[in-house]
Formats: structure tokens, C-alpha cells, sequence
């Protein structure tokens, strides 16, 4: 497996990274818990090292899937999770964006629990909350960061100026937005900014959600 470096932040992660969301939600009925552990632990043998989950992927059940079958190799992995969703301790969600700073400080001593570890290697803001300061919502990741908690700030379907203006308070390392040959915007709207600032990019449904692998098709 090769590997690659995000951008200029020394964070070091396998060219193929592990996205588990449709293991828990999204794309159908949850994988088994079994076959899912299987299938994170088979991923990590064929040395993936990037595993993207989330808060709202369930909610909650993908964080707690991802920590099951990673703990074993905790320190050969490098973890990434997401907040910003307006979802309550029980789950319940009203569809809203919430990245206040002491929400973002609650989601992430929850998430640490659910995942098992200590720290968040890449946190990312999910989406970008209209009735927050993005420099608000970077300093509160950045004094998780000075904590211990999260070791780098991560980025979810941003436009450049609201990197830019997050990239000012504490340095970003990765943009994870939507990428595929049928979706090229990031080319035209954010990878300029991305490669001026030496932030890396970490594309989500290069292979289109299954349609440029045939899975769906007219008689879906």
C-alpha cells in the first residue's frame, strides 16, 4: 500500500483510505457487527491506515463499530471522525448544523469514549454551520488540539474562503469533500486554495456511490 502525506502537516496515511459509513447507515440494512469488525480488521491487513467515520453515521453506531475493531491495532491506524450535526445525547436529530464550541467539546469526549482511544487523529467540522464563526469553531478544535484530544482539524465540503479563514486560526490539514469523474467542482472552487496553503485533500465517492461500477444502473 503506498502512502501519502496530507498536505504540509507531517500526517502520514495509506493512499486508500477505509470509509465505514455504509457499514452502519446510508446504503442499505447495517453490515452485522461481526462481519463489519471482519471487515474494518481485513482492511488494516492489507495496510489501510485512514478510517473515516462520524458521529452522525447512525448516530453513534459507526463511531462504536470503528473502536471495536480498531483497538487492537490502535497505534497502526489513523482515525478520523466529524462533528457539527445538531444531535442529541440520545441520538435524536432535528436536521440542524450546530458548531458551537462547547457542542464541538461535548461530541468529542463523547466520540473518544465510542472509538475507544485517547485521541482523534483528524477531526473534521462536517459541515459548515452558517450561525457559527468558522474562527470560533477553529479555535475551540484548536484547544482540543493544545488538550490532546484531536491531533489535526480537518475540513468537510468547505469553500475557499471559509478554509482560508479557518486556516488562520489553527492550520488545516485535510478538505474531505465529494470527488469523482463526474463531479469535478473541488478542481475549479478549492484545490488552488488547497495546494497554496499545503492543505491536503481526501476525496469522498470517487467511484460515484456504485454508479461507475456498474452497481446501479437503469433497472436499479
Amino acid at each position: 500500500m503506498k502512502k501519502r502525506v496530507l498536505g504540509k502537516s507531517g500526517l502520514e496515511v495509506s493512499a486508500l483510505g477505509y470509509g465505514a459509513m455504509g457499514l452502519s447507515t446510508a446504503y442499505g440494512a447495517a453490515t452485522p457487527n461481526a462481519q463489519a469488525i471482519r471487515l474494518i480488521r481485513a482492511a488494516v491487513e492489507r495496510r489501510v491506515t485512514l478510517f473515516d467515520t462520524a458521529e452522525a453515521y447512525g448516530p453513534f453506531k459507526n463511531e462504536e463499530l470503528v473502536g471495536e475493531a480498531l483497538a487492537p491495532f490502535r497505534d497502526r491506524v489513523v482515525i478520523a471522525t466529524k462533528f457539527g450535526f445538531s444531535i442529541k445525547p440520545d441520538g435524536t436529530r432535528d436536521g440542524g448544523l450546530d458548531s458551537r464550541p462547547d457542542h464541538i467539546r461535548g461530541v468529542v469526549d463523547a466520540a473518544l469514549k465510542r472509538l475507544r482511544t485517547d485521541r482523534i487523529d483528524l477531526l473534521y467540522q462536517h459541515r459548515v454551520d452558517p450561525n457559527t464563526p468558522i474562527e470560533e469553531t477553529a479555535g475551540a478544535v484548536k484547544d482540543l488540539i493544545q488538550a490532546g484530544k484531536v491531533k489535526h482539524f480537518g475540513l468537510s465540503e468547505a469553500g475557499a474562503k471559509t478554509i482560508r479563514r479557518a486556516h488562520a486560526v489553527q492550520p488545516v490539514t485535510a478538505l474531505q469533500s465529494e470527488y469523482s469523474l463526474f463531479w469535478r467542482e473541488p478542481e475549479q472552487s478549492v484545490m488552488p486554495t488547497l495546494e497554496e496553503l499545503g492543505i491536503g485533500f481526501v476525496p469522498f465517492s470517487p467511484l460515484g456511490k456504485g454508479f461507475l461500477t456498474g452497481k446501479i444502473d437503469a433497472s436499479t
